[in-house]
C-alpha cells in the first residue's frame, strides 16, 4: 500500500505553483511540500526546461497560478494559458476535484511592433475565439486523480498504469486541453506541470436515507473528438468519432464500497448534416456520396472496445424530417449483424404528446432485462471487485441533448435503486422515488447536466428540465422550451461560425501559420449579403410609415402598402431561400462538417 501511495504521489501534478514573469522567460514554481522543481519557458526560443528556484531573478514579477492548460501559437507568436482562478467542486475518495473559473493568456512577445495591421487584427480575432472557449463554464481538473476515466477502468489497470503521469495516462477522448500541452507531452520529465483538463460536468452531494451517509456523485466527460456546436458538428467522421459524444458516470460511495453506472450519448453515427438556412428546424441530409459502413463500424468497434455489448436507444421521431434517420441507423445496424450491438426506437415526441410523459415507463419497461444483464460496476471495502458492467446504454436523440437526457436520468435511478439496496442503504421494497429529500437532489443534478451539456454544445440551457426536476411537464416549463428555442435559433444561425472556429482553433483541428499571407478569416461577402437585408428592412419600414400615415384616399394607401409589402415581403423570400449564404458558418476548418 504505501508503495501504491508513493507511485501514486510521484504520478500527481503538481498542486501549488506561482508564476515569475520576466522580460526574457516565464519562471513555473512548484511550490508542493518537499519540491525544487522549476518549469522555466524561454520566450524568444519558447524552449521549455527544469531548472531550480535559486535561477529565478529577483526582479521577476509573480503571482499564484492554479495550472498550466499549455500553449497555442497566434499570429503574433506563442501564448502561455493558465489557470487563475479555482472553485473546489467536492472529493472523491479523498481526492480535490477542482472547477478552473478563470484563466490568462500571455504572449510570449513583449511587443506587437512586427505585425502589420491586418495581422494585428487576425491576431485579436483568434484571442477572442480562444477566450470564447475558456468562458463556456465546465473546465474541470484534479492534481491527484484520473478524471477521465470511470472507476471500472481504473480498477482494471496495471501497476505500470498507476505509475505513469496524469497526462500520461489520461484518456486523451476528455483531455480538452491536450493540443495545448502537445509540447509538454513530448518531455516526460515536465509532466508533473501539465494539467489534464476535462469539459463537461461534475456535481458531488453528500446524501442520507435510512440514517445512512453515501456520496453521490455524477460525471459527464464530453469527447474533444468531433467537438462542436449544434448544426455544425453531426453525425460522425470517418474515424468513427461521433458529434457532441458524452460519456455520464453515476458513483455512489458508502462506507468504503464504491459502485459506478456508465452510459454514453453520441449523434447517429453515419455521415448526415444539417446546415442551418434561416428555417426554424433546417432538414436533416444523409451524405449519398460516401460509404457510412465504414465510419459506422468504427464507431462501434472502438464502443465495444471501451464498454463492453451496445444497447443503442434512438429516440428520434419516427415520422416527418427525422424518419429517414431512424430508419437508416436501423437498417445500418441490422447490417453490421454483430451480436454485441442492439437497437431499439422509441417516438420520443409520440409517445409522450399531451403531456402524457408517464408513457416513458413503456421503454423503462422494454429496457429493464437488458439493464439487469449490463448490471453495474461494484468494488467492496477491500477493494475486491464484486460485480463488472458489462455494457452499456447509448441514447441519442437529434441533438443528443434534451430528450437523451430525461432518459438517461431514468436509466441511472433504476440502477441506483438496485446499488442502494445491495449496499444495505435502501431497506427491501423501499424505493428512491419515495425518499423526498434524496429525490430533490437528485432530480437537479439531472437537470443541471442536461443544462450544462446543452450550453457547451447548442448555446442555451436544455428544454424539458421541468420534467428532469418535478417528474412533471409544467405550462411554465413550457414557456421556457420556448424562449429557449428562439435563443438557440438565434445563436445557431447568427453566431454558431464563430464558435466553431474557436473550437477548432482551440483543440488543434486548425493551426494558425504565422506566414501564411491571407488568413480564412477574411472572406470576402457578395453585395447581396449586405444589400437585401437592408432592401428588406426599408421595405418593411415603409410598409409600416404608409399604414401610420394614410394617403389622402384608401385605395392610394393600400397601393403604397402593397408596393412595399410586396417588396419586403419578396426579399425575405429570396433571403429564405439563400439561407445558408446568410448564416454565420465556420471560416477555419472545412471538412465532414460543412458537408
Amino acid at each position: 500500500m504505501a508503495a501504491a501511495a508513493a507511485a501514486a504521489a510521484a504520478a500527481a501534478a503538481y498542486a501549488s505553483l506561482k508564476l515569475h514573469v520576466t522580460p526574457e522567460k516565464f519562471y513555473v514554481e512548484a511550490c508542493d511540500d518537499g519540491a525544487d522543481d522549476v518549469l522555466a519557458i524561454d520566450r524568444v526560443s519558447t524552449e521549455v526546461t527544469l531548472t531550480v528556484k535559486k535561477d529565478i531573478p529577483p526582479s521577476a514579477v509573480t503571482r499564484p497560478i492554479y495550472g498550466i492548460l499549455g500553449t497555442i501559437r497566434l499570429v503574433a507568436g506563442t501564448y502561455l494559458i493558465v489557470i487563475t482562478k479555482k472553485k473546489k467542486v467536492g472529493e472523491i475518495f479523498s481526492h480535490v476535484i477542482w472547477k478552473a473559473t478563470d484563466f490568462d493568456i500571455l504572449s510570449y512577445k513583449k511587443t506587437m511592433l512586427h505585425l502589420t495591421d491586418i495581422q494585428l487584427q487576425d491576431n485579436k480575432v483568434f484571442l477572442s475565439m480562444i477566450s470564447h472557449v475558456l468562458s463556456v463554464d465546465g473546465f474541470y481538473f484534479s492534481t491527484t486523480y484520473d478524471l477521465t476515466h470511470t472507476l471500472q477502468r481504473l480498477a482494471n489497470t496495471s501497476p505500470e498504469f498507476q505509475e505513469m503521469s496524469l497526462l500520461e495516462r489520461a484518456d486523451p477522448r476528455f483531455v480538452w486541453n491536450g493540443h495545448l500541452l502537445r509540447e509538454f507531452a513530448a518531455q516526460p520529465e515536465i509532466h508533473r506541470f501539465a494539467t489534464p483538463v476535462m469539459h463537461g460536468f461534475i456535481t458531488m452531494h453528500s446524501c442520507s436515507i435510512n440514517g445512512k451517509c453515501f456520496d453521490w456523485l455524477l460525471v459527464s466527460r464530453r469527447s474533444c473528438f468531433r467537438a462542436g456546436v449544434r448544426y455544425y458538428v453531426r453525425g460522425i467522421d470517418s474515424e468513427g468519432h461521433a458529434a457532441n459524444f458524452v460519456e455520464t458516470e453515476q458513483i455512489v460511495h458508502y462506507k468504503g464500497s464504491k459502485a459506478s453506472f456508465v452510459q454514453t450519448r453520441g449523434s447517429i453515427p453515419f455521415f448526415w448534416s444539417q446546415r442551418p438556412n434561416l428555417k426554424y428546424k433546417p432538414k436533416p441530409q444523409i451524405s449519398k456520396s460516401v460509404n457510412h459502413m465504414d465510419g459506422f463500424q468504427r464507431h462501434f468497434d472502438s464502443q465495444i472496445i471501451s464498454y463492453g455489448k451496445q444497447m443503442i436507444v434512438n429516440l428520434v421521431n419516427q415520422k416527418g424530417s427525422e424518419k429517414p434517420l431512424e430508419q437508416t441507423f436501423a437498417k445500418m445496424v441490422n447490417s453490421m449483424a454483430n451480436g454485441m450491438v442492439r437497437y431499439i426506437a422509441f417516438d420520443f415526441h409520440k409517445e409522450c404528446s399531451r403531456m402524457r410523459w408517464d408513457r416513458l415507463q413503456i421503454l423503462m419497461d422494454q429496457l429493464a432485462e437488458q439493464q439487469d444483464e449490463f448490471s453495474y460496476f461494484l468494488v467492496d471495502s477491500d477493494g475486491k471487485i464484486v460485480t463488472q458492467q458489462e455494457g452499456i446504454f447509448r441514447s441519442n436523440c437529434m441533438d443528443c441533448l434534451d430528450r437523451t437526457n430525461v432518459i438517461q436520468s431514468l436509466l441511472a435511478r433504476r440502477s441506483l435503486q438496485a446499488q442502494l439496496q445491495r449496499l444495505g442503504v435502501l431497506h427491501v421494497g423501499q424505493r428512491i422515488e419515495e425518499q423526498a429529500d434524496f429525490e430533490k437532489i437528485y432530480k437537479n443534478a439531472w437537470a443541471d447536466n442536461a443544462n450544462a451539456c446543452a450550453k457547451q454544445y447548442a448555446g442555451t440551457g436544455a428544454l424539458k428540465t421541468d420534467y428532469t426536476r418535478t417528474g412533471k411537464r409544467t405550462q411554465w416549463g413550457l414557456i421556457m422550451d420556448g424562449w429557449n428555442s428562439l435563443i438557440r435559433y438565434y445563436k445557431n444561425n447568427f453566431s454558431d461560425g464563430f464558435r466553431q472556429d474557436a473550437i477548432d482553433l482551440f483543440l488543434g483541428n486548425y493551426s494558425v501559420d504565422e506566414v501564411e499571407p491571407a488568413s480564412p478569416l477574411h472572406v470576402k461577402k457578395d453585395w447581396k449579403f449586405l444589400a437585401l437585408p437592408i432592401i428588406m428592412v426599408v421595405a418593411f419600414s415603409m410598409c409600416i410609415i404608409c399604414l401610420l400615415m394614410a394617403g389622402d384616399t384608401w385605395t392610394e394607401t393600400l397601393a403604397y402598402v402593397l408596393f412595399w409589402g410586396s417588396a419586403s415581403f419578396g426579399t425575405f423570400a429570396i433571403i429564405l431561400y439563400n439561407g445558408k449564404d446568410f448564416v454565420d458558418a465556420p471560416k477555419l476548418v472545412q471538412k465532414e462538417k460543412m458537408d
